[in-house]
């Protein structure tokens, strides 16, 4: 899979999600589902874009005992999306339980990533919530090292942080990454953000991109200038 744009399908009801997918004629974008339309509209929601044509990065992350994350991903597998993802927080057993769960009898699965620290995280709230004392960068390259060792196929991490992953973990390992904003647009609450443009000179592989498309004006015109920054 080469690089691409996904869409962060962040909305509560399968009615506003097909109503916007309606709008890209002729395209079938990669889309992301997350926890808010997942959790909306169940499985049967993902069935549905997939049988659309479009690619899916199912974003559940999921967090618990090997035994009970490996007993999902069996169930997720059988969704046929494209990637899903997980908390490197968990550990490498329950990243190695992940794997297991997710490939099918055949040997395929979909493409597993694991969360680094979120994007909305940085350097203070690790040390006074999370009471992490190690630098912010020296982390997500841990836990990058650490997804690798567990068999993973990449991990998401900031666009800041996917050339050093890449310089840690090798070029094939994915770089999938969220905080992504137009120059001239808004932040959000986002802390560690960057361009479609930037993020394709420091080596992402996927930008996922909500707001900045999802409630642009014109969202096929803003996705097509996602894609013209990023991958043409």
């Amino acid at each position: 899979m080469g690089k691409d744009v996904i869409i962060a399908c962040d909305f509560d009801s399968k009615q506003k999600t097909l109503a916007f997918l309606d709008k890209f004629t002729g395209r079938k974008p990669f889309v992301k589902i997350g926890m808010e339309l997942f959790y909306a509209e169940g499985p049967s929601i993902v069935k549905e874009i997939k049988a659309r044509g479009h690619k899916i990065f199912l974003d559940l992350k999921l967090h618990d005992i090997p035994n009970t994350v490996k007993k999902s991903m069996a169930v997720l597998s059988r969704l046929d999306v494209d990637m899903t993802n997980l908390h490197a927080g968990g550990t490498v057993r329950m990243m190695q339980a992940a794997i297991e769960g997710l490939t099918r009898e055949d040997g395929s699965r979909p493409l597993l990533i694991a969360v680094t620290q979120l994007t909305s995280t940085d350097e203070e709230s690790m040390r006074n919530d999370l009471w992490i004392e190690k630098p912010i960068d020296e982390v997500v390259m841990h836990y990058a090292e650490n997804a690798k060792i567990a068999g993973l196929d990449g991990v998401v991490c900031s666009p800041l942080e996917a050339g050093k992953v890449h310089g840690r973990c090798g070029d094939g390992f994915l770089t999938v990454t969220p905080g992504v904003r137009f120059a001239d647009g808004d932040v959000g609450d986002q802390k560690r953000v960057m361009t479609p443009a930037e993020a394709k000179r420091i080596g992402s592989d996927y930008i996922v991109v909500g707001r900045p498309i999802t409630a642009a004006e014109d969202p096929v015109l803003a996705y097509e200038r996602c894609v013209k920054e990023f991958i043409d």
